[in-house]
């Protein structure tokens, strides 16, 4: 029932250790909201109460596969995950002001919102995505369209049956609602850039 790749290192420090305590108190303001115990959470989610306990407590490293049951069960967007400074703009988004969300796979990708929210028709992330990284296992398909830049390194895109090696500078543009996932086969990171609208992550 566990996700494998979920750990218990509470040793966090600084920026990350306020993440991942403010991480846990959005899961727990939204299981809260929807009135559910620990444990019907973790049935409904298929993740066990005893690290849903943790997580809101701001201890452990969730993987992508724990939060993305967690935002199904509650019925909410992955994105609402993302923790971070208000901005003080409504249209500006400093460098330190980004909403992020880092989760290990089991090694860390960092997503970055470089729009003020998830509450317009467009979404931008910056995402760094570590060497050897894949999401075959659980891809992406929702409603809109997609834009991927790849500003640094390599990332293969697959959509669909297709699929595509992008270098420094490449782009690519689908239909998102077609499966997609992304592979970094590569021993260096990727840095990329998503432009989403209508904002589904």
């Amino acid at each position: 029932m566990n996700d494998p790749t979920d750990t218990n290192d509470t040793s966090a420090q600084g920026p990350e250790a306020t993440l991942v305590a403010g991480l846990g108190r959005a899961i727990k303001a939204a299981r809260l909201d929807k009135g559910l115990t620990v444990e019907r959470l973790g049935r409904h989610a298929g993740v066990s109460a005893g690290l849903i306990s943790q997580l809101e407590r701001g201890l452990g490293n969730p993987s992508f596969l724990t939060l993305q049951r967690l935002a199904e069960a509650l019925e909410l967007p992955f994105g609402y995950f993302m923790q971070g400074p208000q901005s003080q703009a409504g249209m500006v988004v400093r460098a330190g002001e980004r909403k992020r969300l880092i989760v290990p796979h089991p090694t860390e990708i960092v997503h970055e919102l470089l729009t003020p929210d998830l509450r317009g028709s467009l979404e931008v992330l910056r995402t760094s995505v570590p060497a050897g990284w894949s999401n075959e296992a659980q891809p992406f398909h929702h409603p809109g369209e997609e834009c991927v830049h790849v500003l640094q390194g390599t990332l293969q895109v697959t959509v669909g049956n297709a699929s595509f090696d992008l270098a420094e500078g490449d782009s690519i543009t689908y239909d998102s609602a077609t499966v997609h996932w992304y592979t970094n086969p590569t021993e260096e990171p990727a840095l990329i850039i998503g432009a989403v609208t209508p904002p589904s992550f």
